[in-house]
């Protein structure tokens, strides 16, 4: 008899085949009951291939046009009914093990709404260096997003209580969730382990619109802690240009 799926993990894809079967390669690495729903977006590369070659192990899929990622992901959360969820973009990877450490982390913290580890940021040539995460203070959320969305495991309880992720925002959905968690519940419970890896590569979509993402973030910022502090004003235009040609020298 079939395990009862604990986590309900929804997979928002689009264009993203040479990443896709890696992905999904490392949730069913996980050796945890989960329901995995890959939402597509219309791919028109090999993408539909590789998720036929995992549809026996799918709670679900579809390919066809939708509303975008965050649509996506909550079709996905909202599908299942496993009493933990997350989403993994279809270019990121969990670790071994990852799923077991944030579930044990939630279990020791009952009053978290979710747990969050460290995360590898990996180049498409294979050079991987630490995401900036850090133990949860409202003071360095208000300073940067200190929490990185692929190494997230969330409490459906608390997930649906929330709404979700905000549909109408296109880059920082995950950092005005992280606030809402928050502020609806409890600080969210850091483990201090490395759960995930996020590819960068020329095609994600932090690369190619900083400057939306920084008008997005700023303005969570504001909602939430009340104030922007003087860090995003100074650090924008950085961010927005010397990064991005740094990036794209770095990728080559």
């Amino acid at each position: 008899m079939a395990l009862k799926p604990l986590v309900t993990i929804a997979i928002p894809s689009y264009n993203q085949g040479r990443f896709l079967d890696a992905a999904l390669t490392s949730i069913f690495a996980q050796n945890l009951p989960a329901e995995v729903y890959v939402n597509d977006g219309g791919s028109t590369d090999e993408s539909v291939e590789i998720i036929y070659r995992h549809a026996d192990r799918l709670a679900g899929w579809r390919s066809h046009r939708d509303s975008g990622q965050s649509a996506a992901i909550n079709e996905g959360i909202a599908s299942g009914s496993a009493p933990y969820v997350a989403w993994l973009n279809s270019d990121d990877l969990l670790e071994p093990g990852a799923l077991r450490r944030l579930l044990h982390a939630l279990e020791q913290s009952p009053q978290a709404p979710a747990a969050y580890g460290k995360v590898w940021n990996q180049t498409d040539k294979g050079v991987r260096t630490p995401v900036w995460v850090e133990p949860f203070s409202e003071r360095r959320l208000a300073l940067r997003c200190i929490i990185s969305q692929p190494g997230t495991l969330m409490r459906r309880a608390a997930w649906e209580a929330v709404g979700g992720l905000d549909d109408r925002l296109r880059m920082a959905m995950d950092y005005d969730l992280w606030w809402r968690l928050y502020r609806g519940f409890a600080p969210l419970v850091f483990v201090d382990e490395f759960v995930a890896t996020n590819r960068d590569h020329k095609g994600t979509k932090t690369n190619t619109q900083r400057v939306l993402h920084y008008r997005e973030a700023m303005a969570i910022v504001r909602k939430y802690h009340g104030r922007v502090p003087l860090k995003w004003w100074l650090a924008q235009p950085y961010a927005v240009w010397m990064k991005a040609l740094a990036n794209y020298i770095k990728q080559g």
